[in-house]
């Protein structure tokens, strides 16, 4: 059975149309005699989108209940039964609800086109798994519902559904998005024109990314080798010497002058060309560089140096080269036209700029090409011509000179010589051999037989046939150990780049394994590499990571096996290695071996470290629970206890004590499980604050009513600005500071709460509040552990609290982008310093109850909504109860 196809609607936000084109694709279908059926759109009462659903056969939704609740999800056992030719199945990131047959709904669309059925689907860009945290840094809202990428890149077709984000605002304001009590709220915080702007960026260059990955598959499956400038590829060309940088600097220029463009720095690791007086030191020097500016380091075996680059450059579909001016002096352009000329020559439609700079023209020190090459097809046809055919025409030339005998040897074992440095061993015997029979047919008497009358003549050609061999031998020789020096020194450059990357600390991410086997698909020419591995011996392999087309599912399958161990193999498919390469790929092997083992290392140690925090955490709680928590609860005990007692009659003052115990222990009992709920919260990263201009004399008033007023001093003009936090939060915090000065200050003594607004020179306007007490104050190296959880400076009692306030406080703050620090108090004790941004901008036109209705209708069925209702940061505003 053929699997079915992917169309996936793809938008910057919700609102830019996704569903309506959806709907709109399937009335065109339908028109055409399709059988289109809907498996589940949401309109979200948008007029416009709920008149398309008129005349499109649906499925009926499955209703689901829980926690009271009924939910109608994707029935899709009903719509496998009904299996239609094409289904429409809106929000590709939902959740689905309890006792559903799949958690997500993309799993559900996985299964639909597995039985062979075509579907089209929709999703934003903010619920890409992989662009999580960076929507979280754009809009302050971390998305829970998520589809992989892996998902979204395997669809048939993406089309992005584009709109500007004016236009997007004024279709909210017009009310075709959201219901009116929700347009306020929405216009000031997620739908704000920067947000739209950069998250309209973001879906193009995915969008983008994907367009270029299906353009070089169909290159690829085309065989297209000539450039096509869809998009700005800046590849520049290193050898390793100290011009890189400089040229790595201008190469970055180019590429910044385009949005989008890239840039790609390659090495072709050779004994000659680019690699020519380079080092590896300065090559990992320039790759860091590379990296550094948002590019790429490659490192490619190649033949040639030029031919290598420019291979290079048009797989990749670069569309200019840069390259260094030659550091070749006059002489040395005897032995070739050098790198930058033949790459200019031959780069036909991809431009090159060649960069001038302080090193040019002053030598390589050794001649910068190779005398002999390795042999191609080119090189064996020049020998054998020049083998075969160089005596015949050089008999001809000698027997109208006249030289003698013994000049003529010479210049035929010079032949000789020349066709062992073009064609190698084979092709300078047959010179040898063929020139002995030439000087005996037309220099030694006889003449024009191949008879010798005089034995020093048949002593002449013997030396002369027996000393060209030799010569041949030995050239070819030298040969052959010149191409195992370059051999071996590619191998030890790219040893040396492995290395050096291990040395610095290979990361352990889940892009880490991937660039690594890159890099061996480059390094070796191979069209897919891939890391397999089995649990046992008689388990199947399964692939950890791989790069390119077509992986192979067993080492059996690929061209190239290198097996690290019975449990894992490094393969490559593309074309059979010779043996000599197979050294060098498996220091590959090891070091992918390593950063997968480094991957695990790490997730290990991640979660050893949550499990002893989780546990140190239990075993604080623990304690707390035994004797903090107990203590307050006794004393209600005892106190309810003496109340119910038969046999006892109490007076009122007696009464009205023992109440006030009952009042102060549930009190207190009540403060410290909120410390303990908020420090859960903090640690779960489940507070999400609504920061919004806030005055301090109205916060402050709320968070002292906990301490007597006698207490607590308060300097707080009425002329400061308003600060950008939460309300409760702040409330939350600062009761939990005034609480503790209150407990450490003398008696009869007040804590003093000031505030004032600072402007520091590099940073925008604050506004610190301080909480000062005159009790035993706090030494240096101890002020940062009072912010611990379940910590306790000094001799405080058992009953002083389970040592959360600070803690929660500090957390809060920071929530709010605040601070909270410790100081010595002027005269003795201890400062807590609060700071906080000053809110410079007015305040959102939504506040107070409308912004409540507003996230109530957002997160209406308290699941969110994974398509047009994003989850929205106005949560509403908690007022805190006083401490």
């Amino acid at each position: 059975m053929a699997r079915g196809r992917l169309r996936i609607y793809l938008g910057a936000a919700p609102g830019v149309g996704k569903t309506y084109a959806m709907l709109s694709e399937a009335h065109r279908r339908l028109a055409r005699g399709a059988d289109v059926v809907i498996g589940v759109v949401e309109h979200h009462d948008r007029r416009f989108t709920a008149d398309l659903i008129e005349g499109l056969e649906a499925v009926p939704r499955q209703l689901l209940e829980h926690g009271g609740a009924r939910f109608a999800e994707l029935d899709l056992d009903a719509l496998l039964a009904r299996r239609p030719a094409v289904a429409l199945v809106d929000e590709l990131a939902h959740t689905n609800a309890p006792g559903s047959r799949n958690a997500k709904r993309w799993q559900d669309v996985e299964e639909l086109l597995a039985a062979g059925v075509d579907v089209v689907s929709t999703v934003d860009i903010q619920h890409l798994e992989s662009l999580g945290d960076v929507v979280e840094g754009i809009t302050g809202v971390r998305q829970r519902e998520t589809v992989p990428d892996e998902v979204v890149r395997r669809a048939d077709q993406i089309e992005l559904v584009d709109m500007d984000p004016k236009a997007l605002r004024r279709r909210l304001a017009h009310g075709n998005v959201y219901a009116p009590e929700r347009i306020d709220a929405a216009l000031a915080h997620y739908f704000r024109p920067g947000n739209l702007t950069a998250l309209r960026e973001l879906a193009l260059l995915w969008t983008a990314d994907r367009v270029d990955e299906y353009l070089q598959r169909y290159r690829a499956e085309q065989g297209i080798k000539g450039t096509w400038q869809a998009r700005e590829r800046i590849v520049v060309g290193l050898t390793g010497g100290p011009e890189g940088a400089t040229l790595i600097r201008r190469a970055a220029r180019i590429a910044a002058r385009g949005s989008g463009g890239e840039l790609l720095a390659v090495h072709i690791s050779r004994s000659d060309g680019l690699s020519r007086g380079g080092s590896p030191q300065t090559l990992i020097e320039q790759r860091a560089l590379v990296e550094s500016l948002g590019g790429s380091f490659h490192v490619v075996l190649g033949e040639e140096a030029a031919a290598g680059l420019l291979e290079f450059a048009r797989g990749v579909n670069a569309t200019q080269i840069v390259l260094g001016t030659s550091r070749r002096r006059m002489w040395q352009y005897l032995y070739g036209p050098g790198v930058g000329a033949t790459v200019t020559r031959d780069s036909g439609d991809i431009d090159v700029h060649m960069v001038t700079h302080e090193h040019a023209a002053r030598g390589l020190g050794r001649i910068p090409v190779r005398r002999i090459t390795d042999l191609g097809r080119t090189r064996t046809t020049a020998g054998w011509l020049l083998g075969v055919g160089g005596p015949p025409l050089l008999a001809l030339v000698l027997s109208n000179l006249g030289l003698g005998l013994s000049t003529d040897m010479l210049l035929f074992l010079s032949l000789t010589v020349g066709a062992a440095l073009v064609g190698g061993l084979l092709p300078a015997i047959a010179s040898a051999l063929i020139g002995s029979t030439a000087l005996n047919y037309f220099f030694t008497p006889p003449l024009h037989t191949l008879t010798i009358d005089e034995p020093e003549n048949i002593a002449a050609v013997a030396i002369f046939t027996t000393v060209g061999i030799a010569v041949a031998t030995v050239v070819d020789v030298a040969a052959r150990r010149s191409q195992q020096a370059a051999r071996s020194q590619a191998e030890a450059q790219t040893l040396s780049a492995l290395a050096g990357t291990v040395l610095r600390g290979a990361p352990t991410g889940e892009g880490a394994l991937t660039a690594l086997l890159d890099q061996v698909r480059e390094t070796f020419q191979q069209e897919t590499v891939a890391l397999l591995e089995r649990p046992d011996e008689h388990s199947a392999w399964q692939v950890v990571a791989a790069v390119g087309p077509g992986v192979p599912g067993r080492p059996e399958d690929a061209d190239v096996d290198v097996p690290v161990g019975e449990l894992v193999a490094l393969v490559l498919s593309g074309r059979v290695l010779p043996a000599e390469d197979r050294r060098l790929l498996g220091a590959f092997a090891a070091q992918a071996v390593a950063v997968l083992e480094r991957r695990r290392l790490a997730g290990e140690a991640a979660a050893a470290r949550r499990q002893a925090e989780g546990n140190r955490i239990r075993t604080a709680l623990l304690a707390a629970v035994s004797h903090d928590l107990r203590t307050p609860l006794a004393a209600i005990k005892a106190a309810v206890s003496s109340l119910r007692a038969e046999d006892v009659e109490w007076d009122e003052e007696d009464e009205a004590e023992l109440l006030a115990s009952i009042e102060s222990g549930a009190a207190r009992l009540a403060h410290l499980i909120d410390n303990l709920l908020d420090m859960s919260r903090l640690q779960t990263g489940t507070v999400t604050p609504l920061l919004q201009p806030t005055d301090l004399d109205e916060v402050v008033p709320y968070a002292l009513g906990g301490v007597p007023a006698a207490a607590v001093r308060t300097d707080v003009p009425e002329s400061l600005p308003m600060v950008r936090a939460d309300a409760g939060l702040l409330e939350r915090a600062l009761a939990n500071l005034v609480e503790n000065a209150v407990k450490y200050s003398p008696a009869g003594v007040p804590v003093l709460v000031k505030a004032d607004a600072l402007k520091p020179a590099d940073g925008p306007r604050r506004v610190e509040l301080r909480i000062v007490d005159r009790g035993p104050g706090v030494p240096e190296e101890a002020r940062e552990r009072i912010f611990a959880p379940f910590q306790r400076y000094g001799d405080a009692p058992r009953g002083a609290g389970v040592g959360l306030g600070l803690a929660v406080a500090r957390g809060f703050a920071e929530a709010m982008g605040g601070t909270v620090t410790a100081e010595d108090t002027p005269g003795g004790g201890l400062t807590m310093v609060v700071s906080l941004p000053a809110a410079d901008l007015p305040a959102p036109p939504a506040a107070g109850a409308a912004v409540a209705a507003a996230v109530a209708a957002a997160v209406a069925d308290g699941r969110g909504d994974a398509g047009d209702a994003p989850t929205d940061p106005t949560t509403p505003q908690r007022k805190a109860e006083p401490v």
